[in-house]
């Protein structure tokens, strides 16, 4: 048996609401732009269909019956239905409503994405951005399983099936116990810090940030000796602070106001370290075109 509702076309009901609105199948014709006998034909036909009178006839009126306002309620109410649906799709479509799944490192939002998510936010206030901080292997994971959008990181290692942008290049920072012997006027090199203990990033969550501190430190004419690992900056900090090694780390990430530790920017050297976003190659949602456009 054919259900009713595979019967039913969006057509007849908008003809029906316009009839019960206007109740006069001239007028409502000429408002639909149809002829009056096609209006007759479509209500006629729709009645068929639900099976019961919706509209009482007379030579000069037309009425609508209990059924029929009762039909009336329902049409207009799968009519708006309809309407916000393809509304909705349309807004997706076009990448201005849906969902953003966004992946970073601490450091990123440090001083980099929170102005770019500001003005996303901004002019695509419909799109919910959906934030979570990951590792580098984390975010790289994820974006393969495609439950994250894009990821900010601070690698360059990525499969074929992954696309990747450098968008922001910093210095490196030394931090230094409050109270240690170096400062901003008598350093010299980071040779100097050879005997030192350090705190980093691991290796694998950060490969490319590792590798190149080694290369820093080599440059000097050392291999760091690394006492502590963390991937967490409030922990790096809290470690230098009580004189458990130095660190180095993006320049972004600093935090001037917590912590009893000092700062030195390692502006003179050819090393630094660059933020990279990166997103699945097959991700077609509109949404992260728009934020493409603004990194």
């Amino acid at each position: 048996m054919i259900s009713i509702t595979n019967q039913i076309e969006i057509r007849q009901l908008r003809y029906f609401v316009t009839l019960a609105e206007i109740l006069h199948f001239r007028k409502a014709a000429d408002a639909l732009a149809i002829s009056q006998s096609a209006l007759s034909q479509q209500i006629h036909l729709l009645e068929s269909i639900v099976g019961a009178k919706l509209l009482d006839r007379n030579n000069r009126n037309v009425y609508l019956n209990k059924s029929g306002e009762l039909f009336l309620f329902e049409a207009k109410k799968i009519l708006r239905q309809v309407e916000h649906s393809i509304y909705n799709w349309k807004l997706q479509n076009d990448g201005i409503k849906g969902i953003l799944k966004i992946g970073f490192v601490a450091s990123a939002m440090q001083k980099y994405l929170p102005p770019i998510l500001k003005s996303y936010d901004k002019e695509y206030s419909k799109i919910k951005l959906q934030l979570e901080e990951l590792t580098n292997i984390d975010q790289l994971k994820n974006i393969e399983e495609k439950t994250i959008d894009i990821g900010f990181m601070r690698s360059n290692k990525v499969h074929s099936n992954i696309l990747l942008k450098p968008i922001f290049k910093e210095h490196f920072t030394l931090v230094l116990p409050k109270e240690h012997s170096i400062n901003q006027s008598n350093f010299k090199n980071i040779g100097q810090l050879s005997e030192a203990p350090f705190i980093l990033f691991p290796n694998d969550n950060s490969p490319l940030y590792y590798q190149k501190i080694i290369t820093l430190c080599a440059t000097h004419g050392f291999s760091p000796k690394i006492a502590h690992k963390s991937i967490h900056a409030p922990t790096i900090f809290r470690l230098v602070e009580n004189n458990m090694g130095v660190s180095i780390i993006p320049n972004s990430l600093r935090d001037d106001f917590n912590y009893e530790v000092k700062y030195i920017e390692l502006k003179n050297i050819p090393e630094k370290t660059e933020l990279y976003a990166a997103w699945h190659k097959e991700n077609d949602n509109p949404a992260l075109k728009h934020l493409l456009n603004l990194i």
